[in-house]
């Protein structure tokens, strides 16, 4: 977008002056005002951009000078740049500048918030499919209009290109050197990475240019998105489990591995490599098709990993894998003769010792044939067998694995095996289990990196060693630990100072007098989930006084029926509270929850979930002045949200199943946010509203299908 600005630029009648410059990786910034100098004169005989001028910076200024101007900055890198390029025009003063307007584009988040003025950065949505299709026949056709013959295969082209315009761009660069012809256009379409991939040094050097700006610790993090499959949703705190598993993230002298592991997202995310959907802890990422090639070339290159199919194994040579520095082993359709093959001894497969990272988690579930043992994968570091029932030779043989950092296993033993304690350098465990409650201890005593456990069910620990009161201090996340409610439970909380995570269960009767743990025990505790399963009547309320530290972020409270003053006690005893969940319980024994005079003053999500009450007092913009999401599902008896929630500006999203009542109450809500604030700001989703358009539009299917069936 190098062309004279007069015709570059549409719709900008209003300045007297316009100006392009894409910044790109030039580092002379005088060069850079020099170009911008050029253009915003707009003679016809320019200085060449090579004859820099001293003083092109106060000649810039002073031509400006009560000019009313537009400037584009484009594919900014750093904020020093745009210091430099922003110097002359900032230092015309204000009543001179007549509303003239610098504009930037930036792949790096943190460049766009630097450069703010009078507002937020734009993040850039992907391209509709129709806007999609208007750049695409823009680019192919350019005035004409496209021939119909082809109009079926290019909007596929198009829809391909996942709304961005980088692909859209290339991809209709390659159509238009084709003949307009419907077969060539269908082996562009069934062929989509490798024609882009024939212009593989134009794709590669943009995307590389993202990868170099990325700090070189998040740059493993980055490619180890290409270890899931294309097209896929990533979970992000999946994601995070799996740089954790790996390896790719140590703690610091002033942040835990959890904490860097959050500020390695949000670079990620910021560098606009990734694709971001949902919210919260629903968030997901998603890369596009050719950034997953670029990473997993990138990876092989890097000798970071490969992805490693059954049928690759078979046929690896010990160099082969030598020269990796881990392997996945990734293949939903891996067979028991598969597994076999890679475990058994007697075939003596060059690969098994090489091996770091073994991941058979995909795909049914399988058996391990007794023939195999895992006592031969003596470097393994991360092994994930959740969908290979193992035998209990094979369990114990883990044991001898002394280099595991991460297992993740499918059990059905009462207990973990004793020869886990060998284990020293493990720091995440987590157990599908198919019993009741499985017993930690004593092994997970001698386990003393472990940072990580979770177990499907319920797990227990004994504190039987009182002679030797071992603490793990390394452990930040438990859960669901089984706890009695009639025993205190600060002897064995005091083995775990550090954590940071806590999940756990308590059964009892409704008669019984209940011990709520004192968890303020904990000072570094951000995030609680306690489940209590009580026999009787559900709307009796239990009469607890909860002891929690104030360092609380989220807590999630499942069957515990409460009163409207210990729930105020949690608003102000939680000053940093996030997001609080209740489910499967009742408020009042189902009547009036009322929140008169009582703050949670940074929460931002509140879910409800099967919760009875049926009247909500609250001032909602003053209860709740940070919330951004709320959620109400399966709450019958309550009637209505009160309107004072339209009142509170950080509000963005409501998702709210009931009665059609209830429902109506959240749209009258968003109706009101958008009278207020003139635009459409405010998420509403209502389950029977969408399943309704789901059903007409079923229905509509069905009657078009037998019409069909009929005229036969």
């Amino acid at each position: 977008m190098q062309a004279n600005p007069c015709t570059t630029f549409t719709g900008c009648y209003n300045f007297d002056v316009l100006a392009w410059c894409t910044v790109d990786q030039e580092r002379n910034e005088k060069k850079l005002l020099q170009k911008i100098f050029n253009q915003v004169i707009v003679l016809k005989e320019r200085d060449s951009e090579d004859d820099i001028d001293d003083d092109v910076a106060d000649k810039l200024r002073k031509y400006l000078f009560g000019k009313r101007y537009l400037i584009v900055l484009d594919d900014l890198w750093d904020t020093a740049t745009w210091d430099e390029l922003t110097r002359p025009l900032y230092s015309i003063p204000s009543e001179f500048q007549k509303g003239s307007r610098v504009i930037l584009t930036s792949r790096k988040k943190e460049v766009a918030l630097h450069g703010k003025c009078h507002s937020a950065p734009l993040d850039l949505r992907l391209l509709r499919p129709e806007e999609s299709w208007e750049l695409f026949t823009k680019n192919v056709f350019g005035e004409e209009h496209c021939p119909d013959e082809l109009k079926d295969v290019g909007e596929k082209i198009a829809e391909k290109c996942d709304g961005l315009p980088l692909v859209l761009d290339l991809i209709s660069g390659i159509i238009s050197r084709k003949e307009k012809k419907e077969a060539l256009w269908l082996e562009v379409l069934n062929n989509l990475s490798s024609f882009i991939f024939k212009d593989e040094e134009e794709v590669m050097k943009v995307i590389q240019l993202s990868y170099d700006h990325l700090s070189d610790h998040l740059k493993p993090c980055f490619l180890y998105l290409a270890s899931y499959p294309k097209d896929e949703d990533i979970d992000i705190s999946l994601l995070k489990q799996l740089w954790s598993d790996e390896g790719l993230v140590e703690p610091t002298d002033l942040k835990s591995v959890e904490e860097v592991m959050d500020v390695y997202v949000d670079e990620l995310i910021a560098s606009s490599l990734v694709i971001v959907r949902g919210r919260g802890e629903e968030k997901s990422c998603q890369i596009h098709d050719l950034v997953h090639d670029f990473c997993s070339i990138k990876a092989r290159k890097e000798k970071l990993f490969d992805l490693t199919s059954s049928i690759f194994l078979s046929s690896s040579s010990s160099s082969d894998l030598m020269l990796r520095r881990r392997t996945i082993i990734y293949d939903g359709d891996i067979h028991s003769d598969n597994i076999s093959f890679l475990f058994n001894p007697e075939n003596r497969n060059p690969c098994a010792k090489h091996l770091l990272s073994c991941d058979l988690s995909l795909g049914p579930s399988k058996f391990l044939p007794q023939s195999c043992h895992l006592r031969y994968l003596r470097l393994l570091k991360r092994l994930d067998l959740r969908k290979i029932k193992l035998t209990d030779t094979a369990l114990n043989e883990i044991g001898m694995l002394v280099h595991l950092r991460c297992l993740r296993i499918e059990m059905k033993a009462k207990a973990l095996p004793p020869s886990f304690s060998n284990l020293c350098n493990l720091e995440t465990l987590v157990v599908d289990y198919s019993g009741s409650n499985l017993v930690l201890s004593p092994t997970i005593w001698s386990l003393a990196k472990l940072r990580y456990v979770e177990i499907e069910r319920t797990c227990s620990v004994f504190d039987s060693d009182v002679d030797k009161p071992t603490k793990l201090e390394n452990l930040t996340t438990l859960m669901p630990l089984k706890l009695s409610c009639s025993v205190d439970s600060g002897d064995i909380f005091k083995r775990f100072p550090n954590l940071r995570t806590l999940g756990f269960h308590m059964d009892c009767s409704a008669a019984e007098q209940i011990y709520f743990p004192r968890l303020d025990l904990f000072n570094k505790l951000e995030e609680v989930r306690a489940k209590l399963r009580c026999s009787g009547r559900r709307t009796h309320v239990h009469q607890f006084v909860f002891h929690f530290p104030s360092s609380l972020k989220k807590v999630k409270l499942d069957g515990i029926n409460l009163t409207s003053d210990a729930l105020s006690r949690i608003g102000r005893s939680l000053p940093n509270l996030q997001k609080l969940e209740l489910k499967r319980a009742s408020i009042e024994g189902g009547k009036e929850w009322n929140m008169e005079q009582v703050t949670f003053h940074n929460l931002k999500s509140l879910g409800l979930f099967t919760v009875s009450f049926s009247e909500w007092q609250v001032t909602a913009d003053e209860s709740f002045p940070m919330l951004e999401e709320l959620v109400i599902l399966g709450c019958d008896e309550l009637i209505e949200i009160p309107e004072s929630f339209g009142d509170i500006a950080s509000l963005e999203y409501i998702l709210v199943k009931g009665s059609l009542q209830l429902e109506n109450s959240a749209l009258k809500i968003k109706e009101y946010v958008e009278e207020i604030i003139g635009e459409d700001k405010l998420e509403v989703k209502t389950f029977s509203r969408d399943i309704r358009k789901g059903l007409l539009a079923y229905g509509a299917a069905m009657l078009f299908c037998e019409a069909g069936h009929n005229l036969k």
